[in-house]
This record gives C-alpha cells, structure tokens and sequence, in this order.
C-alpha cells in the first residue's frame, strides 16, 4: 500500500526537478507558457483544463532547412532513424499525442505546444564538450584552491543571445556522428577557425584532434532547457576533454567565435551558473578530475 502512494509523489517531484528551466516563462522571444504547477508536470497527472500555449517561433516557421515541416507531422518515422535524422531517444520510446500526432515531452508538460525555437518534432539532439585544463602559475605548476585542490579551468563561451556563460556546443547536423560536431563546433565557436590562415587552421585542428582521441562520455539524455515544448525538447551527448599536460588547448589563445560573444578559460566553481544544465556537465567533470579517474579510457590492447 504505502509504496503506491508515494510513486506519484516521487514521479511529480521527479519531473519538476527536470522541468524548472522548461517551464520558464515568458518563452524565449515568445509568449507565456500556460501556468503549471510541480504536481502537473507529469503526463499520469490528470489535468483537465490544461491548455498549452501554442507557439512556434517565426525563424522556424519560415522553413529553414534544419526544421520540420508542420505538414510532414504525420509523415515522420518517429523513434527510429528518420534518412538521415536521429529521432530517437535516450528517454526510450515516446508517446503521441493522438489528436496532432505530435510526440510527446517524456518528461511530462511544460505549458506550450508545438515546437517553439526547436528545428524538430521529438527530441533535438546537441553535443556538449566540457574541456578542461589545469590552472598553473608561471613556473607550470598547478595553482591549488583553499581547500587544497588543485584548480580546474573550463572553455566557457558567452552567448550572445542571454549573456550566460556555456560550454562549447552545438546541433548534431542529420547524419553527422556525435564527434565531429564537436569538433567542428569546437573549431567554429571557440578557436575562430574560420578566420584563420589555412597554416593555423591547420595547426589548429590536428591539435583539437588530438585532445578529441581521449573523450569520455559524461552524460547522454534528456536537458531541462528554455526551448523545450510539449511536443519538442533537447538531448545530448556530453563528452569530457581533458588537457591534462597543459600541451594542447591548454595554450590557445581563446577568441570568440560563430555565435559566441566572449570565450574564457573559467575556473569551475561552487557559485556558477551557466546556461541550461551545463552546471550539471561541468561539475561531473569536474568531480572526475578530483577523484583521480583518468581523461583517458584504458586502451583495448587484447
């Protein structure tokens, strides 16, 4: 008896705790979302007069070739690889709704349909690179903090669309695996690549290369952020790159880059607040560094 009663209470609190930033309103350049409280965030919460604000941002309706088209709704191979779009989830499979047969959010209600900012119905997938270095003083050795600790810095970029400082990510374009968007973000956004010489792009990327051969996956899944919808919402991958001799990206010079204000090493700390749940990536990666676990996986020598 007493288990049952405490699973919806779980599941709500569960699904607020994922939906504090996909239920912020006003929506980004949009309207306000239909007011919802903690207890009706979940799909198993019956909520009889919920009516989503419906909204889909103008850059998305104008049909840009990394959008769905609203007509195409009923057409798409939904949890599956679509051609060449990954509409599958981490959540696993996700519902519909049975009227517009648009997917629905796997964690529950956010106060608006339709898709909002997002180019996809379903899940929009992004890689988000945490990439991280030693702070050192002069003579090369690591600065330590007050408890002891040797300091972390991460690439963080400011964008320019809210101020907030992020890390590194981007859209994984249709068939386009995970690392090279990363990659390829990497070098848009925070090396300006793309107004390099051909020499410096050169050198820039065989050592981006490089720091990329010892990633680790730190997460994969679902991220609570502003530009989910009831029928759209963001996942991605995120992976940790650690320049743990100081060799590599340690010593670029960081400029900004594609849709980047400012880029800066950040020293990782109790206090920040980044964009969307980029506190959460930094801080595993940071929590990966203390306890001693290396950058790099063992190598698959049999």
């Amino acid at each position: 008896g007493k288990k049952m009663q405490r699973a919806p209470a779980a599941a709500a609190a569960a699904a607020a705790a994922v939906h504090r930033k996909a239920r912020s309103s006003p929506y980004l350049g949009g309207p306000e979302r239909a007011p919802l409280s903690d207890a009706q965030v979940p799909w198993s919460t019956r909520v009889p007069g919920y009516r989503p604000v419906r909204y889909l941002a103008k850059v998305v309706a104008d049909n840009p070739v990394w959008a769905d088209k609203p007509e195409d709704v009923h057409r798409i191979a939904f949890n599956q690889v679509d051609g060449k779009i990954n509409r599958v989830s981490f959540e696993g499979e996700y519902g519909f709704d049975p009227k517009s047969f648009m997917p629905l959010n796997p964690r529950g209600r956010t106060g608006m349909c339709e898709r909002g900012l997002l180019g996809r119905y379903g899940p929009n997938h992004a890689a988000d690179p945490v990439v991280t270095r030693w702070r050192r003083d002069e003579h090369g050795n690591k600065v330590l903090d007050k408890h002891g600790r040797p300091v972390v810095e991460f690439i963080g970029i400011k964008r320019r669309d809210n101020g907030q400082w992020a890390i590194p990510g981007g859209m994984v374009d249709a068939g386009e695996n995970v690392s090279v968007t990363l990659k390829r973000e990497f070098a848009e956004e925070t090396m300006n690549s793309l107004e390099a010489s051909e020499k410096e792009k050169k050198q820039i990327q065989a050592n981006v290369a490089a720091l990329f051969e010892h990633g680790v996956e730190i997460y994969s899944g679902y991220v609570d952020d502003p530009r989910n919808t009831d029928n759209a919402w963001m996942e991605t991958v995120c992976m940790h790159f650690h320049d743990e001799k100081g060799d590599s990206v340690a010593k670029f010079q960081l400029k900004a880059g594609d849709d980047a204000g400012d880029v800066a090493w950040i020293a990782i700390s109790d206090d920040m607040n980044l964009y969307a749940s980029h506190n959460d990536f930094v801080r595993k990666a940071w929590d990966r560094l203390q306890s001693g676990e290396k950058a790099s996986p063992p190598s698959k020598r049999g």
